[in-house]
């Protein structure tokens, strides 16, 4: 099910009005002590299998490496738990075969154990696996950037994924943290990469692509020349198809590295954190997805968090890249009427004192 034009307005018109009726005293996301978050959140319904899905291993160590699931990549970040919550939470609500999804997070060192056990508390029959991520590994290749949050080693452990997750995973789909799907997953799932392409995502080719990297990468032919007899586009990498094996088999890790290293050791070629480095390894040669897999941009832009409405056409997963996220914008009394569409997949206590007045959107 996907959100058409006329429930959208329909929505975005309700939310407003019921702006009038309440003002939210700004809630702090977790406790003191990391270790007891599970608290913080009700737990989620339980979904089950449709008739006609497959009948998959119930043995999460084997589910971890079956092919016939779906394999999803997301990391797992205290400040954005609430909307990994959220977004897995949708995954699980609009999908047929909530059953054969197997979730694959990537979480620092340091709240591996307490994230894992809050996840096990909001979502009981979930299956997946925590994996932790070295963040020595990239480290010292990161460079400061417009937006301090795009700094965090974790923000990058998606050009990783082929070294973390296990070697039997040969096909993922990552996602970021605060999307929410309202469409079937296994729709994304079974788009086809062709040819020897790696990755899949919507591309967006009306953007301005030079403005991706500094004046210091377009005048340097050397460096430039890596998009001869290419035709690049902009793509948003917190949506992607991503095929493992290919991954693996081109060194992929080891070319975004190296663009990471001359930014960070010879010459400052882009401000924009993990995304220029795939720009660089992937543009032009990635399989487009249809833009309704990726309506992005809701949080406004890296420095300013503004208002945004969603792209015509048909929505199957909302994306509030930017700066501005729902639940912040929700808890401090401020919220975009967009935020609304987030609000009835939220699992934080919270949440209540919102959608309350807002008991229509449970139509979704």
């Amino acid at each position: 099910m996907m959100f058409g034009s006329r429930l959208v307005s329909r929505l975005i018109i309700f939310s407003i009005i019921s702006t009038a009726f309440f003002t939210v005293e700004s809630i702090r996301l977790f406790p003191d002590s990391f270790d007891d978050a599970s608290s913080d959140f009700t737990e989620a319904p339980a979904y089950q299998n449709g008739l006609e899905c497959s009948v998959l291993a119930k043995n999460r160590l084997l589910l971890a490496c079956d092919p016939s699931a779906v394999h999803i990549a997301m990391t797992l970040d205290p400040a954005y738990l609430r909307g990994t919550v959220s977004a897995v939470h949708s995954i699980l609500k609009h999908t047929s075969c909530p059953q054969n999804i197997f979730f694959h997070f990537i979480a620092s060192g340091s709240s591996h154990g307490s994230l894992a056990k809050t996840l096990s508390s909001v979502f009981p029959s979930l299956s997946f696996k925590v994996y932790t991520f070295d963040e020595t590994m990239v480290k010292n290749l990161i460079s400061s950037s417009i937006r301090q949050a795009l700094d965090s080693p974790l923000n990058y452990a998606r050009s990783y994924l082929s070294e973390i997750l296990s070697s039997c995973v040969s096909r993922v789909i990552y996602l970021d943290s605060d999307v929410i799907v309202v469409d079937d997953i296994q729709k994304l799932w079974k788009i086809s990469l062709s040819g020897l392409r790696t990755i899949g995502a919507p591309e967006y080719c009306h953007a301005n692509f030079t403005k991706y990297f500094t004046e210091n990468f377009w005048s340097d032919r050397k460096l430039s020349s890596v998009f001869d007899s290419k035709t690049p586009c902009y793509f948003n990498t917190g949506v992607m198809v991503i095929d493992l094996d290919r991954w693996r088999e081109g060194d992929y890790t080891r070319k975004i590295e190296n663009w990471m290293k001359i930014q960070k050791e010879d010459k400052r070629i882009y401000e924009l954190g993990s995304l220029p480095p795939f720009l660089l390894v992937f543009g032009g040669d990635i399989e487009a997805i249809d833009h309704q897999w990726n309506q992005h941009g809701l949080g406004g832009d890296n420095i300013v968090s503004s208002c945004r409405s969603l792209h015509p056409g048909p929505v199957s997963l909302i994306h509030w890249s930017g700066k501005g996220k729902p639940w912040v914008r929700l808890d401090d009394g401020k919220p975009c009427p967009i935020d609304y569409l987030w609000a009835p997949y939220d699992l934080h206590k919270s949440q209540r004192q919102y959608l309350q007045y807002n008991q229509e959107l449970e139509i979704l």
